[in-house]
């Protein structure tokens, strides 16, 4: 970064609250040049993590519904830069990029150092499998949308499989861990099943697909009210789940998942979504204080303990509630820490008092793809939750990805964005086929 007397902002990761918090400070620091704002971020473009499970599906396609880092940097004031955070140094204020690499091991960029005056930590999360033997070989996750692809490839092998080849029998899918990720990609796995006879597969039909949906606690859905649980539960039933609720998986190998009861649960494709952690990378910095699943333990204002200067949002911050509980790992959470970061990054170089954040819940919505939508929304004035389900609680599961989408591209790039989305349904495939 070039040297200049107005303060250098390093945001590291572009996920929800990263982005959000980049194109904010862009408009009204970076623009203004009152600071320079750096995004940094291992990928080159953004996708929504909640909407990973279609892009895996091929309802959503990461190619046309993603967004460009280094464009949206160019028009809303901030710079961008491919980077995979490897190391930091608070002391010098600086942090150490790793060098990146071509899909043929040919090196793109040397490791190289930024400095910063500000840092915001926005690494997300991971898939927590526990330690589990045969899991990171065999199976699949959903971090991100290259993983996310890569699913969808071998879905869409194993499609072709079942239609083409006369002696292949039904595909089998397993699922671990029955969170939203889980439960919403076995329903839009239905879902694009039954698409494929538009598109001339008609020997892969939705009865030829079996998905085992494992879940170690006593309900799927378990972070959430037991109504939205249950509800959930009879709509999977339905379309043909089997929902394997009280299931530990004690190892996982080519086969498919083998329980703690020895038994064999049988998968041509494996999937592990069963709890999440911060980076494993963050464990390895000693100066920051950290929970069990790696995430930095930060003050009321989102600061981390040890170091005024350096802010963390998102999945990988441990906030503490004045309840005793922890801000839970949601895309409403990075949101509104990245607003409240932004609050304070504008007021802390005049001194000004910082904001301690506040979480609200805003309740909890689970997408079953056209099947169905279930949830419960927070109401302001009684401090409850009411119950939705149906056309009311899929348009406010729609209106989450909106205000995602207003916060980085604005009221009026969002509502075009709307515009083309409805013609493109009209002229191109509902699923992704390549």
């Amino acid at each position: 970064m070039t040297t200049s007397t107005i303060p250098n902002i390093v945001i590291i990761g572009g996920g929800a609250g990263g982005l959000e918090l980049a194109t904010q400070l862009g408009h009204k620091l970076g623009k203004k040049q009152r600071a320079n704002i750096l995004l940094i971020d291992k990928n080159r473009s953004h996708i929504w993590k909640p909407l990973l499970h279609e892009v895996a599906t091929g309802s959503l396609d990461s190619n046309l519904d993603g967004v460009v880092y280094s464009a949206h940097a160019a028009k809303h004031g901030y710079q961008f830069q491919l980077g995979t955070f490897c190391d930091l140094n608070p002391a010098e204020k600086t942090l150490s990029l790793a060098p990146e690499y071509d899909e043929h091991q040919q090196q793109i960029l040397p490791s190289r150092q930024v400095n910063y005056d500000y840092l915001v930590i926005a690494v997300g999360s991971v898939s927590n499998d526990f330690n589990t033997p045969g899991v990171k070989e065999h199976c699949f996750f959903l971090d991100s949308h290259k993983q996310a692809d890569r699913f969808h490839h071998a879905l869409l092998n194993a499609f072709t499989q079942v239609h083409q080849n006369t002696q292949a029998t039904d595909l089998d899918i397993a699922i671990v861990g029955a969170g939203a990720t889980g439960v919403e990609l076995s329903a839009e796995l239905y879902h694009v099943a039954d698409l494929l006879k538009i598109y001339g597969l008609n020997n892969m039909t939705s009865a030829k697909l079996h998905i085992h949906l494992i879940e170690a606690d006593p309900t799927i859905l378990p972070a959430l009210p037991p109504r939205i649980s249950q509800s959930a539960k009879r709509e999977l039933e339905k379309l043909g789940v089997n929902v394997m609720e009280n299931t530990r998986i004690a190892k996982a190998n080519s086969e498919g998942f083998i329980t703690s009861e020895d038994k064999l649960i049988k998968a041509d494709l494996m999937l592990w979504a069963a709890g999440v952690k911060a980076p494993d990378f963050i464990a390895k910095f000693d100066f920051f204080e950290l929970n069990r699943a790696n995430q930095i333990i930060v003050k009321p204002t989102l600061q981390s303990i040890n170091h005024q200067d350096i802010f963390v949002i998102g999945d990988c911050c441990a906030c503490e509630l004045p309840d005793g509980n922890w801000v839970p790992p949601r895309a409403q959470s990075a949101h509104q820490m990245a607003s409240c970061v932004e609050r304070n990054l504008i007021n802390v170089p005049g001194n000004k008092p910082l904001q301690e954040y506040q979480y609200t819940d805003y309740g909890s919505l689970v997408n079953l793809s056209r099947f169905s939508t279930v949830g419960s929304l927070m109401g302001n004035l009684t401090n409850r939750s009411m119950f939705v389900e149906g056309k009311i609680a899929r348009l406010m599961y729609i209106s989450l990805y909106r205000m995602h989408q207003r916060a980085i591209h604005g009221t009026l790039k969002t509502i075009g964005l709307w515009c083309a989305e409805k013609i493109m349904r009209v002229v191109r495939p509902r699923m992704k086929l390549h």
